[in-house]
């Protein structure tokens, strides 16, 4: 079975200390999406990066090595990874002898890309880079500190969402208040969010009141992302629009979902200051 229930999230699970790549626990994204309304093929394209700073290996020689790791999953892979069944199989390597960092880094796309049923890309960086996930400031303007008053707390209102009609707007606005919750423990899930878009005029009180409505909200972090795309795209309309969540990490692994229906748009991987 691929569904959260199944999973090794949210149980008593022994750390393994060989490699083990059948810990990887692959879920299905249609059904997600199905239940959503989301249009096959989706509205958008986009990424789901993966941040790992707990990544530990042994050399030929049995020689402790560490390093930072970039893992890209594609949007439109046919599945997503469970996060802690990424963390067991990260875990895995600990106590496995690998020949090199390229050895190392070959072996980490063949068994991503196959639990994700397409091509993930995989980028190791030495902890000594200087440059590697560096911290900045999420571009755009802030929305928290507007003075409303917020009484709902979840399931997600979309009918907060309002705009315009006289006005348009082309611009990038920030919240740090997103929070949802793990589908399976309920363990809260922390974020940064981002959203560019160009057409008519978002108001951002109904904005950010939407946005804490996923408060007591259980799902997935690229299923909320994607939930947040679709409901800007139908009740606001934009002509472009790009959603982007940074959101805080557990178990030495981040998980930062994009989504865009502007061609050509990529994703960028600033570290916040939460993260």
């Amino acid at each position: 079975m691929t569904t959260p229930e199944h999973s090794p999230l949210g149980r008593a699970v022994a750390y393994p200390s060989q490699y083990d790549p059948t810990l990887l626990f692959p879920i299905p994204r249609q059904p997600k999406r199905d239940q959503i309304g989301l249009p096959s093929p989706p509205p958008f394209h986009g990424v789901d990066i993966w941040n790992a700073y707990e990544l530990g290996w042994l050399d030929a020689r049995g020689k402790p090595r560490v390093a930072l790791a970039e893992f890209r999953v594609p949007a439109d892979s046919p599945n997503l990874i469970e996060s802690k069944s990424f963390k067991l199989y990260l875990n895995s390597l600990n106590q496995t002898r690998i020949d090199s960092s390229e050895a190392l880094r070959a072996m980490l796309v063949k068994d991503l890309s196959a639990a994700a049923g397409a091509p993930v890309s995989v980028v190791l960086l030495p902890p000594s880079v200087s440059h590697a996930f560096q911290v900045e400031p999420l571009a755009g303007e802030c929305i928290d500190d507007l003075p409303i008053a917020i009484d709902h707390y979840g399931p997600p209102r979309a009918d907060f969402l309002a705009v315009d009609d006289q006005r348009r707007a082309e611009e990038t606005l920030v919240t740090h208040l997103l929070k949802s919750n793990c589908p399976v423990t309920g363990q809260p899930d922390w974020a940064s969010l981002r959203i560019a878009y160009a057409g008519p005029r978002i108001d951002r009180a109904g904005l950010l009141r939407y946005v804490v409505s996923f408060r007591e909200h259980n799902e997935f972090h690229e299923q909320c992302v994607e939930r947040i795309f679709l409901d800007l795209l139908r009740r606001c309309a934009p002509s472009r629009l790009t959603v982007s969540a940074r959101y805080t990490r557990r178990g030495g692994l981040d998980i930062n979902p994009f989504r865009s229906n502007v061609p050509g748009a990529s994703a960028d991987n600033p570290r916040s200051v939460r993260q």
